[in-house]
């Protein structure tokens, strides 16, 4: 920009000369000038940086806020889980959850595998938890997180079912009807479009406990957990319990001559602990703050957040929904549905020794009423990606340890196989290789980034991967928006 020949720069006014209106005149172009040449250095530094980082760019007026400066261009308010003192027999479930007395070792509580100081998940990165009787037995699958279960619907094929109190449907019936109707297509931050036949809802990795109470009851008479040989032995433990009294006034003095009904009353409270505790789902993330208008997010957050949503690239939230529900719920970041993602065989568990053996997850071995339905063998829950930054193992079978071989496998699987499967000994890939060929059709290779093909360019680079992680590290609990 070149001034105007009779301009005089700050050097060459005179020192002490008068403010008359003659002398203001200059000094005001001045300012004018150097304003104007002011606006277009902070064009030019807008320009480089969309050519360095056009990806990063706002792509639509109400983008600029949020991508600019980190805020929310649109917070909403979110409909949280109301507080409230906990009830008698969620209590009584408390204590029930911290007592190792219930297992047959007398050393592992439900607490002992689902830390409150790792969001209810395992407090290490083993690939499964020791249990048993003595202690020493390996677990078959990694230890789920029991938090943000609350709003957990009932397994169920297909649509939802509506009322959870319903007569319970005829799987068979249902996995027969949805044979041969095409996977749905999972979009970002929207739930598949219907039919989506697929199995939805439940507890375990396999759905095969529909509530919170059975979901309580699996470890205490799983051999290589808990490791009571049967329900009787579990009402004997409670029967000798610190709070058999309680128990009786809860639930009436009668409960004690049932075993069934004693186990099942002590389920139940230990099911409405979970519930009831805020604990269970806090919902105090910095992504929760974000959401409110509460944080900002720094630009790699966001790249990710964009990239976590974009249905062409990693479109995390296909199936780990990013979005509050219409209604002002907080996401809950799965879409509680099942998936056959075809994740690398883990040598490292004991079953894992036998070639033969193979967890097929909806379809067995350890669910068994469904082992007919051979269109979900390979399927496992998608879990909540709420503190799974704090994690130490990931998948049904523990295979990775860390968020960034979780998002290789994502972006490898198809493109580039030989580094995330082993070989044979004539150099072969083993594709898929935890699961029978005969049902490899069951795996996902229509949603992005399964979509693209041998030798293509993968959906994310590496600093699109670790911008991900970033954003997923914002979804971990105890974000405090008043000391950031």
């Amino acid at each position: 920009m070149n001034l105007p020949s009779n301009a005089t720069l700050p050097s060459q006014l005179p020192t002490g000369s008068d403010p008359s209106p003659d002398a203001a005149r200059p000094t005001l172009r001045h300012r004018i000038l150097w304003t104007l040449l002011g606006i277009v250095l902070a064009c030019a530094v807008v320009a480089g940086y969309a050519l360095i980082y056009p990806e990063r760019m706002p792509t639509a007026i109400g983008d600029k806020v949020e991508d600019l400066t980190g805020a929310n261009a649109h917070p909403v308010t979110l409909l949280r889980p109301p507080v409230a003192p906990l009830s008698a027999a969620a209590v009584l479930g408390r204590d029930m959850f911290n007592d190792p007395s219930l297992s047959a070792s007398g050393k592992q509580s439900c607490a002992s595998c689902h830390s409150a100081s790792h969001a209810f998940g395992p407090p290490n990165d083993l690939s499964v938890q020791l249990g048993g009787p003595h202690m020493t037995d390996a677990g078959y699958r990694p230890v789920p997180s029991l938090a943000y279960l609350y709003r957990q619907a009932p397994f169920s094929i297909g649509p939802d079912q509506g009322e959870t109190d319903a007569a319970p449907v005829n799987l068979d019936v249902l996995a027969s009807a949805a044979q041969g109707v095409q996977r749905a297509q999972k979009n970002a931050g929207v739930a598949p479009a219907a039919p989506a036949m697929v199995p939805q809802g439940g507890f375990f990795w396999d759905g095969r406990a529909s509530t919170l109470q059975d979901q309580a009851l699996g470890p205490m008479t799983n051999p290589v957990e808990m490791a009571n040989p049967n329900v009787a032995a579990v009402a004997d433990k409670l029967m000798h319990s610190k709070y058999v009294d309680t128990m009786k006034q809860l639930f009436g003095a009668r409960v004690v001559n049932d075993p069934n009904l004693l186990v099942s009353e002590a389920m139940f409270a230990i099911g409405r602990y979970q519930f009831e505790d805020q604990a269970f789902h806090p919902f105090t993330s910095k992504y929760d703050a974000w959401l409110e208008g509460r944080a900002r997010l720094s630009q790699a957050e966001l790249h990710g957040l964009r990239l976590f949503n974009d249905q062409n690239k990693a479109n995390c939230a296909g199936c780990h929904l990013s979005q509050p529900t219409s209604d002002g719920l907080p996401p809950l970041f799965t879409d509680t549905q099942y998936e056959a993602l075809g994740v690398p065989r883990n040598h490292e568990l004991p079953q894992n020794k036998d070639p033969k053996f193979y967890d097929m997850g909806v379809c067995g071995p350890f669910r068994t009423d469904m082992t007919k339905d051979t269109q979900y063998c390979g399927m496992f829950l998608t879990p909540t990606l709420r503190n799974s930054a704090n994690r130490g193992v990931f998948f049904h079978n523990g295979v990775y340890h860390d968020l960034k071989h979780v998002m290789d496998f994502y972006n490898l699987r198809n493109t580039s196989p030989e580094k995330i499967y082993p070989h044979d000994a004539s150099g072969k890939v083993l594709a898929y290789d935890d699961l029978p060929a005969k049902y490899h059709a069951n795996i996902d290779v229509a949603d992005a980034p399964f979509d693209r093909k041998l030798g293509d360019k993968p959906a994310m680079t590496d600093d699109d991967i670790n911008d991900i992680i970033a954003f997923v590290k914002t979804l971990n609990d105890g974000y405090d928006s008043d000391r950031k």
